[in-house]
């Protein structure tokens, strides 16, 4: 289901006529998230610890409070205990947030439930073409591999290709530039200032490890989200004459603020 396409459930219950005309309280909605997927390969937690740990700290900002799906479907044996309490651990420990499993056995499920990780949907192979972002031995990554792959970048980085949906770029201790267009369901992330010369669909944090003076300027703003140091503004807190045109973002004594360029 598209982002764009949401069913909702008001909290009004039918024939009770809701609450002396206030209206509902809540509105249950189903809509697609793109959830980075950890696929384990082996069970080793001692290798996951090991492999995994560098890449945390090589770009902590891209992993901290990022929900993550297990996949167990390359393991093996689907019927070995994968040692639920030690892996979600060492997930939480290091910032991210493990929400449920995909593929595996029947008794692997029930180890899951117990640690309260919700079973999603078995099916095919993960494929990154569809915009599922993984992570494996090396950095998280996404798109076809016949493209070059987007993930974390050291330094100030430059991208000229578009972002797709589903793509999440880091520019770890610097600034990110981008020539192309930004589609939504895109995340970009910068340690300092990002600057996107083209349409900017998707969502942009800048100055993600707390850097207050850090800037977004767009060519062409239609965000989902845009952020400073953690001060953020969604798409539809954003005036319409500011969308669709040439801007900066940044923070005025911890106010975000959205000017036309």
């Amino acid at each position: 289901m598209s982002l764009t396409h949401e069913s909702a459930v008001n909290g009004a219950v039918p024939g009770t006529g809701g609450s002396s005309g206030a209206g509902p309280a809540f509105e249950l909605k189903a809509a697609a998230f793109t959830l980075p997927v950890i696929r384990l390969l082996r069970l080793d937690m001692d290798a996951v610890a090991a492999e995994l740990r560098p890449k945390v700290q090589q770009a902590p900002g891209f992993f901290q409070h990022t929900p993550v799906v297990i996949e167990l479907s390359a393991l093996p044996s689907l019927e070995e205990d994968v040692g639920f309490p030690q892996l979600v651990g060492l997930l939480r420990g290091l910032g991210m947030i493990p929400v449920g499993v995909r593929g595996g056995g029947g008794a692997q499920h029930e180890s899951a439930k117990a640690m309260e990780l919700a079973i999603l949907a078995d099916t095919v192979r993960p494929d990154p073409a569809a915009g599922e972002s993984e992570i494996k031995g090396g950095l998280p990554v996404t798109g076809q591999t016949s493209e070059p792959q987007v993930g974390i970048e050291t330094g100030s980085h430059l991208i000229d290709r578009p972002v797709r949906s589903g793509q999440r770029v880091y520019a770890a201790g610097g600034d990110l530039t981008v020539l192309a267009p930004v589609n939504s369901g895109a995340e970009l992330m910068a340690d300092g200032n990002i600057h996107v010369y083209a349409p900017m669909r998707g969502r942009a944090m800048a100055g993600l490890h707390g850097n207050t003076n850090a800037r977004i300027f767009c060519a062409d703003l239609q965000a989902e989200l845009v952020s400073i140091a953690g001060h953020y503004r969604v798409s539809d807190k954003i005036p319409a004459t500011l969308k669709g045109h040439r801007i900066q973002i940044f923070l005025d004594h911890e106010v975000l603020r959205i000017e036309p360029l």
